[in-house]
């Protein structure tokens, strides 16, 4: 088991250094609000990350990934859900279930606030 725990961080590190590090989620949210899939991905790092970090007692690397659910009519406005994921990989959690992630969902501009409409574009 720790021979495997051991072996696992270093991947997990590794798929983690290849995504995009961010300080905040809302880099991520406006990128996926731009992205042709409408979606992005990234690791929070900086002062949110160690604050999340310490809250949960864990120092994995947070993974962020932001999707697209719905495209609302106002230019630049979406639906979006927001995952923050900690790596099992990473942890040093015995055998059971790993961490589950936290997902929300949240109405979202590029300029940051809400949209004044949730008026879906048509496909």
């Amino acid at each position: 088991m720790l021979k495997t725990l051991l072996l696992a961080i270093p991947v997990a590190l590794t798929e983690a250094s290849e995504l995009k590090s961010v300080a905040s989620p809302r880099e991520l949210m406006v990128e996926a609000i731009d992205a042709p899939d409408g979606a992005a991905r990234g690791v929070l790092v900086g002062e949110l990350a160690d604050e999340i970090a310490r809250a949960f007692t864990h120092g994995a690397p947070l993974k962020i990934e932001v999707s697209t659910l719905k495209r609302y009519r106002q230019a630049g406005c979406r639906r979006l859900n927001v995952r923050f994921t900690a790596d099992p990989a990473a942890l040093s959690v015995p055998d059971g279930e790993p961490p589950k992630p936290i997902d929300f969902g949240i109405d979202y501009c590029r300029d940051g606030r809400p949209p004044s409409s949730r008026t879906e574009s048509k496909p």
